[in-house]
This record gives C-alpha cells, structure tokens and sequence, in this order.
C-alpha cells in the first residue's frame, strides 16, 4: 500500500527525471536505456512489499547505473490526473476494473467526466512517458501490455495460493476471513476485466510475462534479488559484470 513517504518519492522522481532531455549513460554501458519494470499481481501477492524491495535492491548491483528506483501502483493514478489536467476526485472512477457501460455513456454524454476509455488512454500515455524515462517500477493497470514493444522493460507476474493471499489481505486490510476473500474475488476480477475489455488480453496468459513468480514459496526479498538478477541478465547478457555486495 503506497505510503506519503512513497508518493513524496515519486513526486521528487517526476520533478527531477521530466526535467531530462536525456539520460546519460555510464562510460562503457553496453545498455543506453535505463531499465523498467512491470508487475502483474494476482491480489494478496505481495507486490508492493516486492516492489519496494526490487527498487532498494537494483541500485546496488546494476553495473551502470545507480541512481534511485521509484514504485507507481496508486500514484501512477495521480500521475495521470496531473499529465492531463483533471481534477484529483477522478481518482475514484480509475479502478483497475470498469465503470458500468450505462454510467460510462451518460457520463461522457453529459460531460461528467471522461470517458472511462479516454481515462485508460490517457493513463497508458503517462504509463510510456514513466516507462521511456526508466528506473520506474510500473504495477497493474496493463502496464506489461502497454510497453510490451519496448525492448528495455521487464515483466513480472506474481500468484499465490488462495490461501496465503488470503492471510495476507487479512493482516494488511484488518478484515475478516469473508470480507478478505470478497475483496480479493472482486479485485482479481477486476483486474482480469481491466485487460480484456480495454486491451483483449488474458491477465493469466503466461507468454505476457518475462517472468512469473509464486509467492507462497518464496519471500519479498528474495524475489526481489531474483527480479533484479533476471532483468540485468536480460538487458545485458549471461555474464553482466556484478558489483560487491557485503
């Protein structure tokens, strides 16, 4: 769950990265464009811990660039709001599932607001803008669908068992056993919705992903160590030079 110390990190990233033209690359680098990172997550898996984890984790064994990582899940949201000049209270009509059709048409016959495709337009916009600028870790919202063109972004799906997202649901969200599971039945739901309405794509397709990773057997950490290693080996090759680690 995003934090104010995580929106103020990625409002620090926007302000200095947007102000680049370019992006330097590091004397030698064999890869000119900064890295990112998608991640797909089935609810409950543990993303957000992860992505913290992968964006502490990269600068300390990339070869080449060791500037900060920034995590967009909820901010990705106000990203939007901001690239396009909308008022913030559209954040609520920007869940990773759809409006009903019937409130989608009157709203945008009568001038509500935007259409809830012109919204998902819009944030797959700010989506490439972030993605084009790397050192950015992007999750949901068909991040992985939008960038898939781009040679420079790595893709990860994270599943579990109903089990232990559940458990997990219950600890962060404080709700109990039915409430828990309703959440996570109606947000995955959402989610799958999400990607086959606006981009005809299946969430559970694993050919969508460079990676895909079950968080039952694995922790946050070493996850995160796992993502890193896979996404240097990929952008530079089977025998990327390493930094020393303590």
């Amino acid at each position: 769950m995003a934090t104010p110390d995580a929106i103020d990190k990625c409002l620090s990233f926007i302000s200095s990265q947007f102000k680049e033209s370019e992006h330097p690359s590091a004397p030698g680098a064999p890869h000119a464009h900064p890295l990112a990172v998608t991640i797909s997550r089935q609810s409950g898996s543990g993303a957000w811990r992860i992505a913290e984890c992968l964006a502490n984790h990269i600068p300390k064994v990339h070869p080449y660039d060791s500037r900060p990582w920034t995590v967009f899940d909820k901010e990705l949201v106000e990203k939007v709001l901001e690239d396009h000049n909308l008022p913030k209270k559209l954040a609520e009509y920007m869940p990773e599932d759809r409006v009903s059709v019937v409130d989608d048409i009157m709203n945008e016959l009568f001038g509500l607001q935007p259409s809830s495709w012109t919204l998902v337009e819009q944030t797959a916009e700010t989506i490439l803008k972030l993605a084009e600028l790397g050192n950015v870790i992007l999750i949901g919202r068909g991040a992985n669908i939008v960038t898939a063109r781009l040679d420079h972004v790595f893709h990860v799906r994270l599943v579990g068992s109903i089990e232990k997202r559940l458990e997990r649901v219950k600890e962060r969200l404080g709700l109990d056993d039915a409430a828990a599971m309703d959440y996570i039945v109606k947000t995955d739901r959402g989610r799958q919705r999400y990607l086959k309405e606006h981009y005809k794509a299946d969430i559970d397709n694993p050919l969508l992903y460079d990676m895909v990773i079950n968080t039952d057997r694995i922790s946050s950490e070493s996850a995160a160590m796992l993502i890193a290693d896979a996404l240097l080996r990929y952008a530079f090759g089977a025998s990327f030079p390493r930094k020393n680690l303590p």
